[in-house]
């Protein structure tokens, strides 16, 4: 089953997750140290994270290191950009609402 990004970020764990290999790429095990929570639900979180192509997967020796997939972070932030001009204006509106009501009261 191919999954959603979307689907992906939907999990507060998995947010999470994506918060601390943003700063830097960790082992399964670094990561699971963050969380009250077994190795193996962490295992599984970066398992869908990693068919969503959030996360990529490098071997260094015997270690498997997860970083953040920057470009399909990209796609999330084009999708919430229609939403946000949507928000501006309706902010803008809102000030110049709130700047007549503020004019008429002087």
């Amino acid at each position: 089953m191919r999954r959603d990004i979307f689907q992906a970020i939907a999990d507060p764990t998995r947010r999470a997750i994506i918060a601390l290999i943003a700063l830097q790429a960790m082992t399964p095990n670094a990561i699971a140290e963050n969380f009250n929570t077994t190795r193996q639900a962490v295992s599984k979180h970066l398992r869908i994270l990693t068919e969503c192509e959030l996360v990529k997967q490098e071997s260094q020796g015997r270690e498997i290191y997860y970083s953040l997939e920057i470009e399909k972070m990209k796609e999330i932030d084009k999708w919430l950009e229609q939403y946000r001009k949507i928000w501006e204006t309706r902010f803008n509106q809102l000030d110049q609402v709130l700047s007549n009501l503020k004019k008429q009261n002087k």
